[in-house]
């Protein structure tokens, strides 16, 4: 849909940005590789974990991802609890959490506002399969854990439709910000 690059587009505009996989990913080169390995035994490689084996491993597997969600889940919470903080400390005039399965994990209730990144089905199919090792079958299993984009456009508060080109998605996010800098009261460039 282009969730990364409108992420960065508020980046760009001057607001702290949390990527939950980013943070994943540090943490499976960090905090978490321990754990990893307890639960996962074989996972790490060279001191991180390898995403290829512990996917492996729970792909497919609902006991296995289920375990380890209950795992990596709360340390990714305590990291996004630490950026809104520093965030807050920043007197940043708002954050954005960029966060994959936002309403399948009940997340939304967290946030003020939801932004939720769009685009026709055949450009979202197009991006993805171009991605490295991105098969069918696995963007098929990507989509099936999704809630329908149609459903997600419902209970947005704001949308951003990045089929229709990168600068109308950029000047969609300046429109949010503006919204909601009118909202706190708030200069948009404060």
């Amino acid at each position: 849909m282009g969730k990364s690059t409108t992420a960065r587009m508020f980046a760009d505009e001057g607001v702290p940005v949390y990527d939950a996989d980013r943070a994943v990913h540090e943490l499976y080169r960090g905090r978490a590789v321990a754990a990893m390995e307890e639960a996962f035994p074989g996972v790490v490689v060279d001191g991180q974990v390898d995403r290829r084996l512990l996917g492996e491993r729970v792909i497919g597997n609902e006991t296995e991802m289920r375990r380890l969600e209950a795992l990596i889940h709360p340390l990714v919470r305590e990291e996004e609890r630490a950026f809104l903080q520093r965030a807050r400390d920043s007197l940043a005039r708002c954050g954005v959490l960029d966060i994959p399965l936002l309403f399948e994990t009940g997340r939304e209730t967290a946030v003020d506002a939801v932004v939720v990144v769009t685009a026709d089905a055949e450009i979202q199919r197009k991006r993805v399969l171009g991605r490295d090792g991105m098969t069918v079958e696995r963007f098929e299993g990507i989509l099936s854990k999704q809630m329908p984009d149609s459903a997600k456009r419902l209970r947005a508060h704001y949308l951003v439709d990045t089929g229709l080109g990168m600068e109308a998605a950029r000047d969609r996010v300046r429109s949010i910000l503006a919204a909601t800098a009118f909202m706190t009261g708030k200069s948009p460039h404060a």
